[in-house]
């Protein structure tokens, strides 16, 4: 059986060039694919005050019902000002109030891209060393700068695509180790 990877690209544009490089690169995997579009989880921005008055909203618990769900996540990041989107990071407030450990330890392959050469290398960067702390089993990472010179259904620079191969390859190693590990549970 295939295993279920949810696919995130953290940015509620629709015409997002990280929701598309998601997909993509979930598609490189056999598995089935639960592909989020954050836009369908919109929620009053996250305060303590809101909590009390409100509760937690229902889509808070379904997101996190979608972690539950799968095996493996796969993220690409898109870069506000060196940081999450708000949309991104108001789904990630409200989430891990439902329960504190956020990503369930699942094995994730975190991405960026973006227009520039860096391609939203900072904010990759603070996601890997953030979301352990959120109970995320962070497995590999890759960056694709200039993604329009880079990227044409498919990445097009050959180092570019040797890179992702090996991050795709301890992803899939960690995926397979996790699901066994569940298998003899």
């Amino acid at each position: 059986m295939p295993n279920q990877l949810l696919v995130i690209g953290a940015s509620s544009s629709r015409k997002s060039i990280n929701r598309e490089l998601a997909r993509w690169a979930a598609g490189q995997f056999d598995a089935t694919l639960d592909d989020v579009d954050l836009n369908d989880f919109e929620m009053p921005i996250y305060s303590e005050d809101r909590q009390a008055e409100m509760g937690i909203p229902q889509l808070a618990r379904d997101f996190k019902d979608k972690i539950n769900a799968c095996d493996g996540i796969i993220i690409s990041f898109a870069e506000h000002n060196g940081s999450y989107t708000a949309a991104f990071k108001n789904i990630i407030d409200w989430v891990s109030v439902v329960t504190p450990d956020l990503w369930g330890n699942k094995p994730m392959f975190l991405l960026a891209t973006s227009p520039g050469k860096r391609g939203g290398k900072t904010l990759l960067e603070l996601a890997v060393s953030d979301f352990p702390h959120r109970a995320g089993r962070v497995c590999s990472h890759f960056l694709l700068p200039s993604y329009y010179a880079t990227f044409d259904n498919g990445i097009t620079d050959d180092a570019l695509k040797m890179k992702f191969q090996e991050a795709a390859k301890a992803f899939r190693k960690e995926l397979a180790s996790f699901t066994n590990q569940n298998i003899m549970n």
